[in-house]
């Protein structure tokens, strides 16, 4: 009889603990959530679920269940549910180039900055 009442208290603090956690969790993925959602913008660099790098295209936050637009390599286009976007891809911060940076920067291909992106895919509009 008294491990009944030793028993029955734990269980009851493992089931709040259990709660309080789960909503936790849940406020954070909502948070996360919507900080995607404010940040996917045409122009941005994204990483999709596949492992593709992407630019957004085009991108509605009211509906989910429209397609996104992402674009893959220059003129390629594909469509992909909203969701499939796994996460934005930050910019790396500059780092003091030195001479050796200099040769590897000269012999990697040159990236597009959204802005630069933003005004292709304009260009590529008024020509079509």
């Amino acid at each position: 009889m008294p491990m009944e009442f030793i028993l029955l208290p734990i269980l009851g603090v493992l089931i709040v603990f259990m709660f309080l956690n789960t909503r936790k969790r849940q406020k954070q993925m909502k948070a996360e959530q919507e900080e995607k959602a404010t940040k996917t913008v045409p122009g941005v660099k994204v990483l999709l679920q596949g492992g593709i790098y992407g630019t957004i295209v085009a991108y509605d936050h009211d509906d989910l269940d429209s397609p996104a637009l992402v674009e893959i390599a220059p003129g390629t286009i594909i469509e992909v549910h909203s969701q499939a976007i796994l996460r934005i891809v930050e910019p790396k911060d500059a780092v003091a180039e030195t001479p050796a940076d200099d040769v590897q920067a000269d012999a990697s291909p040159a990236i597009e900055t959204a802005e630069e992106t933003r005004a292709r895919l304009e260009r590529d509009a008024d020509d079509k």
